[in-house]
């Protein structure tokens, strides 16, 4: 009979990487973090850079991230109707990750379609 070992994951570990996964989770989160990465600032130049992306969906992911403190939302008060959204300082380390991510999803799709 084989003897199993138990390995001790770290609790703060395990619970830093569910911080991480509420944070960017969900269908349109990294999507969006990613147009406002490529330059979109604008609410319809985000949204018409994301396929199928309602507006309400996009409201609602835009008032997640403002509160996650990883962007900004601007108003012009010359017009009202101008509102821009950026990155804060804090979250741009959070690009590189995004950076990591997308070539890793590339890979793990060519690793996919090549063993099916």
């Amino acid at each position: 009979m084989q003897d199993h070992v138990k390995i001790h994951i770290d609790e703060a570990d395990v619970k830093a990487l569910q911080d991480t996964i509420y944070v960017i989770g969900g269908k349109w989160k990294l999507p969006i973090i990613h147009s406002i990465c490529n330059g979109n600032k604008r609410f319809t130049d985000i949204e018409q850079s994301i396929p199928f992306i309602t507006k309400r969906m996009l409201s609602l992911n835009l008032k997640e991230l403002e509160a996650n403190k990883l962007i900004t939302r601007k108003v012009d008060v010359d017009a009202s109707t101008n509102i821009e959204y950026e990155f804060t300082e804090y979250a741009k380390e959070y690009g590189t990750l995004i950076t990591y991510m997308i070539e890793w999803g590339k890979k793990h799709k060519r690793v996919i379609v090549e063993n099916s």
